[in-house]
């Protein structure tokens, strides 16, 4: 089946999954940018979006996108919890790669003051914290598109192990184009590209969330060992959650 066909059908959740397991077997082996511009495609140039943390890893996927489409929509989750050097790294990267449509979200000031009026829910509910900063304001962002992009890769490990290229989120369909890349892959477009790295790597920072919740990386560590240090919890729930 081509892509053209798989974009032709009929949206639901059960064709999005069934759309979804095509795709990702016509795209399994497929560069990251022959995925952006086979998402281009089967959902509409007007209805896709990519989803960016700016963290220490986000300029390899931004690079890749914007050298297809710099104008695809960019959803950056403003969680009022982020390092003020991730504010300004992604100032930086809008401007050095010309991207024309990034789109900061806030949580909803009522449900703060509702649910976390004391900035306190972090330390004792991660889960309603991210739900209300990250899950929520997500949800609300991607209501007029039928696609999104993220940047998890197989390396990252946890539930990131057996990441598909392609996968459905409720009605939508998902897209991971770096899900095979190595390391060693994210390195070569930082190198290739001339991309700055996020200013917080050179302090041992190897992956960059909200400030309460990340930490530094030690030698041998995952770099996601730095994020909710001590806890069972591993995903900040918008790849665990269906964005419907």
């Amino acid at each position: 089946m081509t892509v053209r066909n798989i974009a032709e059908q009929i949206p639901d959740e059960a064709a999005a999954a069934k759309r979804a397991e095509a795709l990702n077997e016509v795209l399994h082996h497929a560069t990251p940018a022959e995925v952006i511009e086979s998402a281009l495609r089967v959902v509409g140039r007007e209805r896709l979006a990519l989803v960016s943390s700016f963290g220490t890893e986000s300029a390899a996927l931004l690079k890749v996108t914007a050298d297809v489409d710099p104008a695809i929509p960019v959803i950056f989750l403003d969680t009022g919890w982020l390092f003020e050097e991730t504010l300004a790294y992604r100032d930086v990267l809008i401007e050095k790669l010309g991207l024309r449509d990034v789109r900061s979200i806030k949580p909803a000031e009522e449900t703060l003051q509702r649910e976390d009026p004391d900035k306190e829910l972090w330390f004792s509910d991660p889960d309603a914290c991210c739900r209300i900063r990250k899950v929520e304001p997500l949800r609300r962002a991607l209501a007029p598109f039928d696609g999104w992009v993220s940047g998890r890769k197989r390396f990252q490990g946890g539930l990131r192990a057996t990441l598909n290229v392609v996968e459905a989120d409720g009605v939508r369909l998902k897209f991971n184009p770096f899900a095979n890349l190595a390391p060693a892959d994210i390195e070569a477009i930082f190198a290739e590209a001339k991309l700055p790295p996020h200013p917080l790597v050179a302090s041992g920072f190897r992956s960059v969330g909200c400030m309460p919740c990340t930490s530094r990386t030690e030698p041998g560590e995952d770099a996601r060992d730095g994020r909710w240090r001590g806890r069972s919890k591993t995903e900040c729930g918008i790849h665990t959650a269906e964005m419907t």
